[in-house]
């Protein structure tokens, strides 16, 4: 039951972006003994784990029992606050990976760490104001939550922190510009269809349309 919550995260993703991967994301989910197996560098409260083999490619998602269990006692779709948003955030990220590396492994793109990460951090937004009322004031206090008021893990090194630096840095200049273009309009219908372009688009294309939104 604790991990019902990341199916629903996927389900409200993939119909936000029109996608579908065809994969239950609760069939991927790996525990802290299979991930120690993996004998990776990094253990963080959430992952997205790509192993490649003879066979192919295997992949798995973790996300900390931790985490799970704090949403399932403040359900979020009860409504978000401080005693699930960290909690809900962490999560979301993980889906969104999860999400977003299916749709480009289905369409035989390739996709990097930047791309991922960069994306999650604009779901992060997005989820967030829709699961409130979507008013300007709202936007402006989340985006100041999630962009300005955070801090990085301390076992990042300083490629990984530039990464996120970077991804947290676009995020937020891009989710300002939904702002001003579409929520303080109202227009969230409208929104919807750049999101869903936006989505589409590889890094390189992304980086642009926020370079010329901000």
């Amino acid at each position: 039951m604790t991990a019902a919550v990341l199916g629903r995260l996927q389900g409200g993703l993939e119909q936000l972006y029109r996608v579908a991967t065809g994969l239950p994301i609760e069939a991927f989910l790996i525990d802290d003994a299979a991930r120690a197996t993996l004998g990776l560098a990094r253990a963080p409260r959430e992952q997205l784990v790509v192993v490649e083999s003879d066979d192919g490619i295997d992949v798995g998602l973790f996300v900390d029992r931790a985490v799970l269990a704090n949403l399932a006692a403040y359900d979020p779709g009860s409504g978000l606050d401080d005693r699930n948003l960290p909690a809900f955030l962490y999560a979301l990220e993980g889906v969104s990976h999860f999400v977003y590396a299916a749709v480009c492994a289905q369409g035989a793109r390739a996709v990097s760490a930047l791309e991922l990460e960069l994306q999650a951090e604009v779901d992060k937004y997005v989820t967030c104001l829709l699961a409130g009322d979507a008013a300007p004031g709202a936007s402006a206090a989340l985006r100041a939550r999630l962009y300005e008021q955070h801090s990085y893990e301390p076992d990042l090194d300083a490629d990984e922190r530039d990464r996120y630096r970077v991804a947290n840095d676009n995020a937020r200049r891009y989710a300002a510009s939904l702002e001003r273009r579409f929520v303080a309009r109202r227009a969230i219908v409208d929104m919807f269809a750049e999101l869903r372009r936006f989505y589409r688009l590889p890094l390189a294309g992304k980086l642009d349309v926020i370079g010329r939104a901000a």
